[in-house]
């Protein structure tokens, strides 16, 4: 697992830095600001994403809206407990956990395992809808094939269907293969 820490205060960094890394989680990058961060999460994104507000050129709660809503990252946001509810009713529907400062080192190793478990989800779940996207693009070029088959062809649904199956059995290639050679040598025409 890898973490951003943000924090306008150095020391802050450090002390949850090094909490990440009792909690067994071995690349942890830090910045001080919401523009550092966005820079780092473009070359290095992360699992989860930790910020002490406030920063010094942003509150944080934007910031956090935008990694949550934006990505598979998780995001932790530690506010003043005077300012917990509010920011945590601004930031819960997005998925961000809030938590109101100070917080103790067990506390928050409690709600990292709930962070870590999160990911976890998230990540299965990012990797599923990949798939299917995956696989519902698939089926959008062999539609497209096959129409293309029964439109310049003259064939039935079902038989441009067979056609591509058969030589995709033929030559050993998958459908989508087929599907792509038939579509650039028909659309075309």
């Amino acid at each position: 697992m890898s973490a951003l820490v943000v924090s306008s205060s150095q020391k802050t960094c450090e002390s949850i830095k090094c909490l990440l890394q009792k909690n067994r989680i071995s690349q942890i990058y830090t910045g001080n600001s919401a523009g550092e961060a966005r820079r780092l999460l473009s070359d290095f994104p992360v699992d989860i994403l930790l910020i002490n507000t406030p920063l010094s050129d942003e509150y944080g709660t934007q910031f956090a809206l935008d990694v949550a809503n934006n990505s598979g990252t998780v995001v932790l946001l530690f506010v003043k407990s005077e300012n917990y509810e509010a920011v945590s009713y601004k930031v819960e529907s997005a998925g961000v956990l809030t938590l109101p400062r100070p917080v103790s080192p067990q506390f928050f190793s409690q709600s990292l395992k709930l962070v870590i478990a999160t990911r976890a989800k998230v990540k299965n779940l990012y990797e599923k809808n990949s798939d299917l996207q995956e696989k519902m693009k698939e089926v959008r070029i062999l539609n497209r094939a096959k129409w293309l088959l029964v439109d310049k062809k003259k064939m039935s649904e079902p038989d441009a269907h067979r056609y591509i199956e058969k030589n995709a059995m033929d030559r050993c290639v998958k459908k989508k293969v087929i599907a792509l050679e038939i579509i650039d040598a028909l659309d075309t025409e």
